[in-house]
C-alpha cells in the first residue's frame, strides 16, 4: 500500500495562501495480502472430521459353556426392538414359552435408561465420581479417560445384547446405542433375533409380526 502526495502551486507566489495538496492511497497491494491470508487460513484450519459411532460386534472366538451360562445368568440383558417404537427386554437366560420373562419398556428416560442404570449402578457411580473429580481439576482429561475405561470394563458390568425384529426402524437401533453411551455400558453386541424369541414376542404381543422371517 502506498500513498502519493500531489502538490500544486499557483506560481504566483502570493503570501498567506495555502497550497492545495491531494493525497491518493493505492490499495492494490492489499489484494495480494488478502489472498495470502485466505491461503494461510485454508491451510492451517483443520477440517471437521466425520463423527462415527463405534459398535462392538460379537466375536468369533469360542467361549466355554460354563462361562457363557455364567454371563447370561448374572450379567446379560437382552433388548428386543419391535415395531411402533416398542422395546422389550429380559434378564439372564432365555426360557422358551415363559411369557413372564419378557418385559415391555420404552425409549424414554424412565424406560431403558432407568433399567440399565440400575443394572449398571456401580459403574455409573464411579463414572459420576470421576466426572466430579475432573470438574474440580483433581484429575486431568487423560486420567479421566483412563480411569473411566477401567471402570466400564469391570467384571461386574452388564453385557447388553441388542436384537431387532424386521419391523423395527434404524432410529430404534440408534436410540438403543445412544442409551449404551448414556448408561456407561461398554459391553454390548448386536445379534439377530432367534426363532424362540420371535415366538415368545408374538405370544406376548398377540401378533405375528415378530415371527416373520
Amino acid at each position: 500500500m502506498s500513498a502519493e502526495v500531489e502538490q500544486k502551486d499557483s506560481g504566483k507566489g502570493k503570501k498567506g495562501k495555502q497550497k492545495k495538496i491531494k493525497t491518493r492511497v493505492d490499495f492494490t497491494p492489499m489484494v495480494d495480502m488478502n489472498m495470502l491470508l485466505i491461503t494461510f487460513f485454508m491451510l492451517c484450519t483443520s477440517l471437521s472430521k466425520p463423527q462415527t459411532m463405534e459398535i462392538s460386534m460379537p466375536t468369533n472366538d469360542k467361549v466355554a459353556d460354563d462361562q457363557t451360562t455364567k454371563v447370561k445368568e448374572s450379567q446379560a440383558v437382552t433388548l428386543i426392538l419391535d415395531e411402533n417404537n416398542k422395546v422389550y427386554y429380559y434378564l439372564g437366560m432365555f426360557k422358551a414359552g415363559d411369557q413372564s420373562l419378557l418385559q415391555e419398556t420404552s425409549y424414554a428416560p424412565t424406560g431403558i435408561r432407568e433399567m440399565l442404570i440400575k443394572k449398571n449402578s456401580e459403574v455409573v457411580a464411579k463414572i459420576n465420581d470421576l466426572k466430579k473429580q475432573k470438574a474440580d481439576l483433581k484429575i486431568t482429561q487423560e486420567e479421566y479417560i483412563k480411569k473411566a475405561s477401567e471402570a466400564k470394563d469391570s467384571k461386574d458390568s452388564p453385557t447388553v445384547i441388542i436384537k431387532a425384529t424386521d419391523k423395527s426402524t434404524y432410529k430404534n437401533l440408534v436410540d438403543a446405542l445412544d442409551e449404551m453411551q448414556i448408561c456407561s455400558i461398554s459391553k454390548y453386541v448386536i445379534v439377530p433375533i432367534t426363532d424362540g424369541e420371535k415366538a415368545l414376542l408374538a405370544a406376548k404381543t398377540g401378533g405375528a409380526s415378530a415371527v416373520k422371517n
